[in-house]
């Protein structure tokens, strides 16, 4: 059982997949557990995470499957636009 004070301080974890035509749309969202299970996945399968709580209690209220709203367009494009630019830099040191 989870007392108020955990559950307060749980993580809100939401992942987002971004095709590079559309919005990126929330694929995983959760916490608690399922927060962790989510980051856990993600660092075994090398996805880039990035923390802003704010912003991920924001994306919690989409639906699954859903785009993101218009209104975090800007903050969500400056973080995909720095994981390609970190993309980039680990392509040019493995050549």
């Amino acid at each position: 059982m989870i007392d108020k004070a955990e559950e307060k301080s749980a993580k809100t974890v939401v992942a987002l997949q971004f095709d590079g035509v559309n919005a990126p749309t929330v694929t995983a969202k959760g916490t608690g557990l399922t927060g962790e299970m989510i980051l856990k996945l993600a660092r075994e399968h090398g996805i880039p995470l990035y923390e802003n709580s704010d912003l991920a209690k924001t994306l919690s209220s989409i639906p699954l499957g859903e785009e993101i709203p218009f209104e975090v367009y800007t903050v969500v494009a400056e973080i995909l636009a720095y994981i390609y630019y970190l993309d980039d830099v680990q392509a040019k040191k493995e050549i």
